[in-house]
């Protein structure tokens, strides 16, 4: 089911990119990370879970999390994009609710079940599904009190964006840029331990700040600063040479981080601004172009072989690996500058962006199908 989310997600992500300048902002958003970026990153959790607790793999039943979240994303965009079909967003809210529900429980069950302690990352996984249950609760009461709809629509978007998909990303790099490049950061678990706490709170003041009081969002964004700072220098002492390489995987999730970044001072900057008078675009395109879908390409380019045949790796992986990140270092600075235009309000930003992935999902197709045929099973 794993590669087949790879696929599904990154061709959602194409389309709601492309059909951005026609759609409504929600439906475009809830399509792109409702229906692209939530059941992916159950998908990813399911796989990765059972590693940080050492524990077997994930139960047939558990695959079952991201179809439920793939099915309210949908509910979600219908409602968003078509009339008279209001109740939709609230029933697809109450099912990505019992899915992060469901996925918080068995990770704890897992927790308790291992031998030791667990990898660090399994609490900003955790944590991440406490920001999406609070997300998708908020929107639940918005229906119910509609005169603080903005307020707590606001609320729900930062603590999707920068809670649930944020806190899951850093983690997951920390762990991941290792991997990918094939040396250990012996500090990973130290820092995880360390910044969660700057970042779980940095998430909590930038959705309350957003939804009526800006200096609380600009205190929050500074510890999620603390956090981006702390890992991108540690990347650079490590890896610097893999980063600026033209290939590999290691280009993707650098500029991913560093799109975080840009999505954090963009939304800073725009509260700033909007405050003294003038506006500026919505930062959420910055984060889509250039933080989420370098992240989910990078990503993609080391699990998917491994999520297509699971087991001991062997010269397939690597094969496979080597023509999935080819010009990886090239597609990260288009994502980059994609995700800069989108911010200063650029349509091209975000078509860029598409066109990128696009280039990526037929690099992977292409990839597959190559590897498959050297190598046949």
């Amino acid at each position: 089911m794993l590669p087949a989310l790879v696929f599904l997600s990154l061709a959602i992500f194409a389309a709601a990119l492309l059909w951005s300048p026609h759609a409504g902002r929600a439906a475009y958003l809830h399509l792109m990370l409702a229906a692209g970026a939530m059941p992916l990153i159950f998908g990813a959790m399911s796989h990765f879970i059972p590693v940080l607790t050492r524990t077997r793999e994930a139960e047939r039943v558990i695959g079952l999390v991201p179809v439920v979240a793939l099915a309210g994303g949908a509910l979600a965009v219908v409602a968003f994009s078509a009339g008279g079909f209001s109740w939709g967003w609230q029933a697809g809210a109450v099912l990505a609710m019992a899915a992060s529900v469901a996925l918080f429980v068995w990770s704890r069950k897992r927790r308790a079940a291992m031998l030791g302690s667990p990898h660090a990352c399994l609490a900003w996984y955790e944590a991440a599904l406490a920001c999406l249950f609070a997300a998708l609760l908020a929107m639940l009461a918005a229906g119910l009190w509609p005169q603080h709809f903005l307020q707590l629509r606001r609320f729900h978007l930062h603590l999707n964006t920068l809670g649930f998909i944020g806190l899951t990303a850093v983690g997951t790099l920390a762990v991941l840029m290792p991997t990918v490049i094939g040396r250990p950061d012996v500090l990973a678990a130290q820092r995880l331990r360390r910044d969660l706490p700057w970042a779980f709170a940095g998430t909590l003041l930038v959705a309350a700040g957003s939804a009526g009081f800006a200096p609380l969002a600009w205190l929050g964004a500074a510890f999620w600063a603390i956090v981006l700072l702390r890992l991108g220098v540690a990347w650079l002492r490590l890896y610097r040479g893999e980063i600026f390489a033209r290939h590999g995987a290691a280009p993707l999730l650098a500029t991913a981080l560093a799109g975080l970044a840009l999505s954090l001072a963009a939304g800073a900057a725009s509260a700033a601004i909007v405050s003294g008078g003038w506006n500026l675009p919505d930062p959420t395109a910055v984060f889509i172009a250039g933080f989420l879908l370098p992240l989910v390409s990078g990503a993609a380019s080391q699990l998917l072989p491994v999520w297509l045949r699971p087991g001991v790796q062997n010269a397939w992986h690597g094969d496979m690996r080597r023509r999935l990140g080819r010009h990886h270092g090239v597609r990260a600075l288009l994502f980059f500058a994609g995700g800069i235009a989108a911010g200063l309000g650029q349509p091209w930003g975000l078509l860029l962006s598409a066109a990128t992935l696009v280039w990526f999902l037929l690099q992977a197709a292409a990839s597959l199908f190559l590897t498959r045929q050297g190598n046949p099973s």
